[in-house]
């Protein structure tokens, strides 16, 4: 494991097939009105120790913004690091390559992206209480406000919108 750039945060989960790219900035998307707006990026290479440490960056993320004094739910951290964890196993899983993480404070919510090298969408499959498993993207979907896939140039991203309370 090697964090390129970071706050004091440590991942206790011996990776040495993924690299971890941290920072807690200002958004820097161009649809940010609100400079003060908290970013969280986290750049992957590969491998499953990247599940439970996109959780541990979720947790970082809100920590932050609990000192901030955002009013989150007393549920949010936990449905936050599910669908972190969800959108991030489905990037491990059907796509090569690395994968991005990034966490943004914005307006009523914190909208996390995943992006992947994957050409595929993802496809939400009809509820079957019968079906083992890949019920990922139905847990975020009902979790979430908006869920948003976009191609880019070099796979696609896919957007999770969850509310704070």
């Amino acid at each position: 494991m090697r964090i390129v750039k970071g706050r004091g945060l440590r991942y206790p989960y011996p990776a040495p097939d993924r690299t971890v790219k941290l920072c807690m900035t200002p958004a820097h998307r161009p649809d940010a009105a609100d400079a003060s707006v908290v970013s969280s990026v986290v750049e992957f290479r590969g491998g499953s120790a990247m599940i439970p440490a996109s959780r541990d960056v979720v947790h970082g993320f809100v920590d932050r913004l609990g000192d901030r004094g955002v009013d989150l739910a007393d549920s949010f951290l936990d449905a936050a690091r599910l669908v972190a964890s969800e959108l991030v196993t489905n990037a491990l899983r059907h796509a090569p390559g690395p994968c991005r993480l990034e966490l943004t404070l914005v307006d009523d919510g914190v909208e996390i992206a995943v992006s992947d090298t994957g050409e595929g969408y993802p496809t939400f499959l009809p509820r079957d209480p019968l079906r083992v498993g890949r019920h990922g993207l139905e847990i975020v979907t009902r979790l979430c406000d908006e869920v948003i896939t976009k191609p880019n140039a070099t796979g696609k991203t896919v957007y999770a919108r969850l509310p704070l309370r």
